[in-house]
Order: C-alpha cells, then structure tokens, then sequence
C-alpha cells in the first residue's frame, strides 16, 4: 500500500525539501519521512502538490503518458474572452511547440484563501478566473499559455490532479492518505 501526502503548497515555497539559499521549503511543512514531490509547483504558484513515498505511484502520476488531468485555477488580468477560452482549449503555439488541447472555462470568482503578499490590483482593469485542466506538464505552462492569448496570469492556484483535490486543505497544511 503506496501513502500519499495531499499538501496545500503556499506561495513563495519552493516544491524541494533543502535550499542553499534559505528560502522556504517544503520541510518546513513535511516533517514525513521518505516523501518526495511527485511533479512540481513553481515558486509563485499556489494550491495542490503531492507527495508519495512509492517510486511507481510517483511515476503514474507525473508522467503525462498516464493522462492524469491537472486542473489549475488561474486568475488573468482583464475579462477573458470566448474567443482566447477557445484557443486555451484547442492548444496555444509557445516557443517549445503547440500544446495539447485542454479544457479552458470561465470560472466563477472562486472562494479562495487570501494570498500573501496579493495580487496587484489595477484599479482600471478586471480580473477574471479561468479553470484549465491541462493532460502534460512543461514549464509555466499555464502562465505561458494565458499570455500568450492575451490575458496575463496573475495569480494560479493548482486545484486537483487526477482524483485528488485540495478539498478544504489551507495554505500549509497536509492530509496523509494510503492509496
């Protein structure tokens, strides 16, 4: 029986146990030994990160061949269009090639935990939410994707993988399952 932590990665924590330059890591919200982050989440991003203590449990999850859906909750400045949901949908041309079609919607302003530090706020500019359920993973993916049809992200919270979800997990806290 494989065990496998559901932790609520906050912003500004590195998805790595040590750091040579003190920024904070996932020890200081993991004291489990023998877990390892099954996948990333970047620096800036926020919301669901696991960690399992079976190599194959790792592998069937981080491995897009298994097509484990990864649904992000991203926040973009302005009011996303049909027409840029469409694009998200049917796959974005990035400079490492075009991504595989995802699932793209407006997303009703989610009842989320404040961010710290926030977002900025243009006082002349809305925001909008988008869900993006996306079956690979490259670097910044989502955000380079938003981007690229015009709507910046400027907040992305990462809501469940596969069967998994934050459920009610706050910002650093963890929920140890056996799977």
């Amino acid at each position: 029986m494989a065990r496998l932590i559901l932790l609520n990665k906050p912003y500004d924590m590195l998805s790595q146990f040590t750091d040579e330059s003190g920024r904070d890591t996932l020890a200081s919200c993991i004291s489990e030994p023998g877990f390892y982050p099954a996948g990333r989440l970047d620096r800036d991003s926020e919301g669901l990160l696991l960690l399992t203590d079976c190599g194959k449990l790792q592998q069937k999850i981080s491995d897009p061949r298994h097509k484990m859906g990864k649904v992000y909750w991203a926040q973009v400045e302005g009011v996303i269009s049909e027409i840029a949901l469409r694009a998200l949908a049917e796959g974005v041309v990035l400079n490492d090639g075009r991504t595989r079609p995802a699932r793209a919607r407006l997303l009703p302003e989610p009842q989320v935990w404040p961010r710290n530090p926030p977002i900025r706020e243009r006082r002349n500019i809305p925001t909008s939410w988008v869900e993006l359920t996306l079956f690979e993973g490259r670097n910044r993916q989502v955000r380079r994707m938003t981007a690229a049809v015009g709507f910046p992200t400027l907040r992305l919270i990462r809501h469940s993988i596969g069967p998994w979800s934050l459920g009610t997990l706050q910002p650093g806290e963890s929920s140890l399952i056996e799977v």
